[in-house]
């Protein structure tokens, strides 16, 4: 364990994450555990960088908290609970899913009331929370594998390097595609050459707006890259109510009685299964509505140590440090001009749709600049003995 202080505070590292730490992470099957290994990755890459670097936070700083936010997503563990706790107090969810079970069992369903009800949470609450996971365990990945790979690469290239060798910054830009995200890496290019210039500046405010200008740079081919997933995972669509229906008359009359399917026919010619479809697509539409509300409210929440926790429809409000109070650095200031409608002003943060790129940028964008210099944002997301259990590719115990 090495130990090297910035600005007072320690950052303990163990090692450097490699090309190779970073590709066994991203082929890992259990989403679970390699998200949780990708935002531990985040933090070693976070403290070795700044021990190159300097004062100040780099992209895989915040980087670490967002794939941690992501986690609980793609644990669903507390969508579960948020959802089950909602429905406890709202007495119109409770009645429109006793008035379907009452129903199915007015039909001819022999089953406990408890599995009926299992059975509906399953197909309607657990499948769009699944859909949900699994993109956003798809962005986690996405963006880990290529820019996770990037900044390990770039400190075996360039991160020794004690004078500025233009030789080794080509060596590692040579790689990268040219043009425009998604497809093109040209952000990508421009942000590592900025965090070199940074490696080689003595002037306290320069190197801070040359760490910003390669943290937004990389920010905004990293939204522009998950902007698919970010849709997916908000577009939450409904269950269909006509497969719901199909699910739970297949457990009322079994596919092969042939008796029990004859008396479906006469039931619904006779208007009997009229009222189930009644009651099916209020209680989807009331679900879809609930599961929508606490998903959202997951992917717009973002927390740092020691307890910060950010509403991201919300303005951000500590205000720009000193450094980077006024920008001064052209390249900054004409990209900031370009992502921030409100430059040099907190007004207007919030995003109102996440889903909606240009406002993701614009609230990102002050985020990077507000939170630049908290020295909280380099403390490790999980505890040592939660880290010895990531190592051996399980899931720790404790609260994630």
């Amino acid at each position: 364990m090495t130990e090297v202080l910035m600005n007072d505070m320690p950052l303990r590292t163990k090692r450097l994450p490699t090309v190779a730490d970073v590709e066994r992470i991203g082929a890992l099957s259990d989403p679970v555990v390699r998200n949780l290994q990708i935002t531990h990755c985040y933090h070693e890459l976070s403290a070795a960088f700044a021990e190159r670097a300097g004062d100040g936070a780099n992209w895989c700083t915040f980087a670490t908290w967002a794939s941690k936010q992501a986690g609980q997503t793609i644990r669903r563990e507390d969508a579960v609970r948020e959802l089950e706790a909602r429905l406890r107090i709202q007495s119109e969810a409770g009645e429109a899913i006793r008035k379907l079970v009452e129903l199915v069992r007015r039909l001819g369903a022999r089953q406990h009331p408890d599995t009926i009800r299992k059975l509906i949470w399953d197909r309607v609450v657990v499948s769009a929370l699944n859909r949900a996971s699994e993109a956003v365990s798809r962005g986690n990945r996405k963006v880990f594998v290529e820019i996770g790979r990037e900044f390990a690469r770039f400190m075996a290239v360039c991160g020794a390097d004690t004078t500025y060798t233009v030789e080794n910054l080509n060596r590692f830009l040579q790689s990268l595609k040219p043009g425009s995200p998604p497809d093109g890496q040209q952000y990508l290019r421009e942000a590592f050459t900025a965090y070199y210039h940074s490696f080689f500046e003595d002037d306290p405010k320069k190197r801070a707006e040359l760490q910003l200008l390669a943290n937004l740079e990389i920010g905004f081919h990293e939204q522009t890259r998950l902007q698919p997933e970010i849709a997916e995972s908000l577009d939450l669509a409904p269950v269909d109510p006509a497969v719901l229906k199909k699910q739970l008359l297949d457990l009322i009359f079994p596919a092969d009685s042939w008796l029990l399917r004859g008396r479906l026919l006469f039931l619904d010619v006779f208007g009997q299964i009229a009222p189930l479809d009644r009651a099916i697509e209020a209680l989807v539409e009331l679900l879809h509505r609930q599961i929508r509300l606490v998903v959202t409210e997951q992917l717009m929440t973002m927390s740092f140590p020691p307890d910060v926790r950010l509403r991201l429809g919300r303005d951000l409000t500590v205000g720009f440090p000193a450094s980077l109070r006024l920008i001064t650095n052209a390249d900054l200031h004409e990209l900031l001009l370009q992502i921030d409608p409100t430059v040099n002003s907190l007004l207007e943060t919030g995003a109102v749709d996440w889903a909606d790129l240009p406002e993701r940028i614009h609230y990102i964008a002050d985020l990077f600049r507000c939170y630049h210099e908290v020295k909280d944002l380099f403390e490790a997301p999980f505890s040592p003995e939660q880290i010895v259990a990531l190592t051996a590719d399980r899931k720790p115990d404790g609260r994630l």
